[in-house]
């Protein structure tokens, strides 16, 4: 049995998948002790990336979804039939460096079964942490305070920052409420039988705090752990790259999904002008007044 399975989602990343693979393979598969493999599930990519891992990364399994299918749907392709004990999603503008060993996550895993859900230290090219993988629950509360920006006013504050919980010590192993689809690992089989797939209605965004939040509603913790590191170049992606009306798209279905998270998990839970209050501002962070 494998310990772990990388998936690697693909759509027309092809200059960043290879930096991907190139370094996973030079900074942890040749050095890890555990049996590790590699999927990259490619979303109908027609810049020659499938092609690519043919040729130049004969150790990765590749599987063409057949069209661009979203984030959620193109993972859980491979989530379907992984037979490992852990999982892991990985970003194609991700890479790796000399301290980005996850074989420290697999060992903490092992050693912490109440644990469902561990985020490495995801940091942006400069070297600062990536706020996504270390969130907080977006409550209405937690939304408001950091769109308001007060989150970034007071950044200790419990009470203002539990957005990305920004009061929490980073160089800690602790808990967190939600972390990014960019870089998350968790055990298979708790997943496939207890917590379920990625839920598909999200097309992109909100699918990894979605996720989590059902990872803790079945018992588990999930954890932020800074001892292995990865880089995320952010912002990649064959979508988000593409042209301006496709970006403009984008930039929508970000503060769509927070609606349809909110209707989701807080829907019934609070009176219907607070869902209008919502709608609204984010009708305005959309640009649309």
């Amino acid at each position: 049995q494998k310990d772990l399975s990388i998936i690697v989602l693909n759509f027309n990343t092809q200059f960043w998948l290879k930096k991907t693979l190139t370094s996973l393979k030079e900074f942890y598969l040749d050095k890890s002790k555990y049996k590790v493999e590699v999927i990259v599930v490619d979303n109908d990519s027609n810049d020659g990336s499938p092609e690519m891992v043919e040729k130049e990364f004969k150790w990765a399994k590749l599987i063409r979804s057949g069209g661009n299918i979203g984030f959620a749907a193109g993972n859980n392709i491979a989530l379907r039939e992984i037979k490992s004990r852990y999982s892991m999603l990985l970003n194609s503008d991700t890479e790796f460096h000399k301290g980005s060993n996850l074989d420290i996550i697999i060992k903490y895993l092992d050693d912490n079964p109440k644990v469902g859900m561990v985020s490495p230290r995801v940091e942006l090219p400069n070297g600062s942490l990536d706020p996504a993988c270390h969130r907080g629950e977006p409550t209405p509360w937690a939304s408001l305070t950091y769109f308001a920006g007060l989150e970034k006013l007071f950044p200790n504050s419990p009470l203002f920052g539990q957005y990305h919980q920004t009061f929490k010590n980073l160089d800690e192993v602790h808990e967190i409420d939600a972390c990014t689809g960019a870089a998350m690992i968790f055990p298979t089989k708790f997943m496939q039988e207890k917590v379920g797939y990625l839920d598909e209605m999200f097309f992109m965004y909100a699918e990894d705090i979605d996720w989590c939040r059902r990872f803790r509603e079945a018992g588990k913790k999930v954890v932020f752990h800074p001892g292995a590191k990865i880089i995320h170049h952010k912002y990649k992606s064959g979508i988000k790259s593409s042209s301006t009306r496709l970006a403009k798209k984008v930039h929508n279905m970000f503060y769509d999904t927070m609606l349809m998270y909110y209707d989701k998990w807080y829907g019934d839970k609070y009176p219907k002008f607070v869902r209008t209050l919502l709608k609204t501002f984010l009708f305005i962070k959309k640009g649309g007044l």
